[in-house]
């Protein structure tokens, strides 16, 4: 609610002209079974008001944009309101296996001695609660975390442990600077607790990262010689993200300034246990479709999951082998130069709230393109259970 208060409040139409309201959430919380027609609601956008929630793990914010767009495109909308939000923090703890049974037998027994029963059939085990952040970053097809698929990715493409400290430190860095120079002024919109205290920015950068620091860190997955780490992979934390998708009927009739147009739009799916290379199979997809290289896309907006991860991706587009094994291309499709990718920070640094990501980094790639004079670009993401989306963005 409140990043999508200031949007509609600078409108110069009412919440309740959209269509309909999107929203991208992966966490939903029992308490909030379809967070999307909550958050209409809450934003006075009336009763009548259309909404629903998607899911596609990693790239539900994107997903909520990608379906708006195809409503608009195919002439059944004019006005969508697009988000993404998750709130790890409000992570369930669950009961095992063992103590849902339990307590199964508990409530269904009937008189005084199958209660007696039921109760005897205790077990101090049944105290330990299940993390459901853990269990739902964990792949049940490979039984891999995210994590282990960002180590496989890592070692199928030599990406050292300094690679992805280096690269780590330095997605620190660019945020640090693009906090002190205000490019996220009119972006990111100040939050408030309950007792009045105001969060104004991110606090997950680290300005004073370097891969020395990082070095001392130990691996999170594979020890003692993982290459993945705290410190080189994204946070867990929350946040939301909304954009407002418009056709040209409804740019003309509300008198908007549209900032950038989608061009399209792609999906992949892949090995769930290399999920982290989803980004080369979309956006791939994405630059033959209309015939462009990567050097013809000026930005790149790469969710930093892990920095393994995106090092692997960049590794597998400069891979003959792999682009043409897996890509079906001629030769190896090249580099992208780090001063096009994720320009300032990412994930990393701004951690990664899953729903929420693909809608934010989205959002960025457009804001990042105009501040920069920049014409086209892609925002991409990998996304767990082995797949990955990826959006053409123009500037206007």
């Amino acid at each position: 609610m409140q990043c999508g208060r200031p949007l509609l409040l600078r409108q110069p139409f009412a919440p309740d002209a959209f269509d309909q309201v999107i929203l991208g959430c992966v966490n939903v919380i029992a308490d909030e079974m379809n967070p999307a027609r909550v958050a209409a609601l809450r934003l006075g956008m009336g009763e009548a008001m259309t909404a629903f929630t998607v899911q596609i793990n990693c790239g539900s914010g994107m997903q909520s944009i990608d379906t708006g767009y195809r409503y608009i495109r195919d002439g059944s909308a004019d006005l969508i309101l697009a988000g993404g939000a998750e709130s790890l923090s409000h992570a369930p703890l669950v009961f095992n296996r063992g103590a849902v049974n339990w307590y199964a037998r508990l409530f269904g027994a009937r008189g005084f001695g199958a209660r007696v029963s039921a109760l005897l059939g205790f077990r101090p085990s049944f105290l330990k609660p299940v993390i459901g952040l853990e269990r739902g970053l964990t792949d049940p097809i490979t039984d891999l975390n995210m994590g282990q698929t960002a180590e496989l990715v890592g070692h199928l493409f030599h990406i050292t442990r300094r690679q992805a400290d280096e690269y780590a430190a330095e997605s620190q860095q660019r945020l640090a600077n693009a906090q002190n120079n205000g490019y996220f002024s009119g972006e990111i919109e100040p939050a408030f607790a309950r007792d009045g205290k105001v969060f104004d920015h991110d606090d997950g950068v680290r300005p004073d990262t370097t891969a020395d620091t990082l070095a001392k860190l130990k691996p999170a997955f594979e020890r003692p010689w993982g290459k993945v780490t705290p410190g080189n992979s994204s946070q867990i934390t929350d946040g939301a993200s909304w954009v407002i998708l418009a056709s040209e009927e409804a740019v003309n009739e509300h008198r908007l300034t549209p900032k950038a147009v989608i061009v399209d739009s792609e999906w992949s799916a892949l090995d769930p246990s290399v999920m982290g290379l989803g980004p080369v199979y979309c956006s791939t997809a994405i630059l033959q479709r209309h015939a462009l290289t990567l050097g013809d896309v000026e930005l790149w907006e790469l969710n930093e999951a892990f920095a393994a991860q995106v090092l692997g991706c960049l590794a597998a587009w400069d891979d003959a082998e792999f682009c043409r094994d897996a890509l079906g291309l001629p030769a190896a499709a090249g580099g992208i130069p780090r001063e096009r990718l994720n320009v300032d920070g990412g994930a990393i640094g701004l951690g990664h709230p899953v729903g929420a990501s693909g809608n934010r980094i989205v959002l960025h790639l457009v804001n990042a393109m105009r501040r920069l004079g920049k014409k086209r670009g892609i925002a991409t993401e990998c996304i767990g259970g082995g797949q990955g989306g990826a959006m053409l963005i123009e500037a206007i």
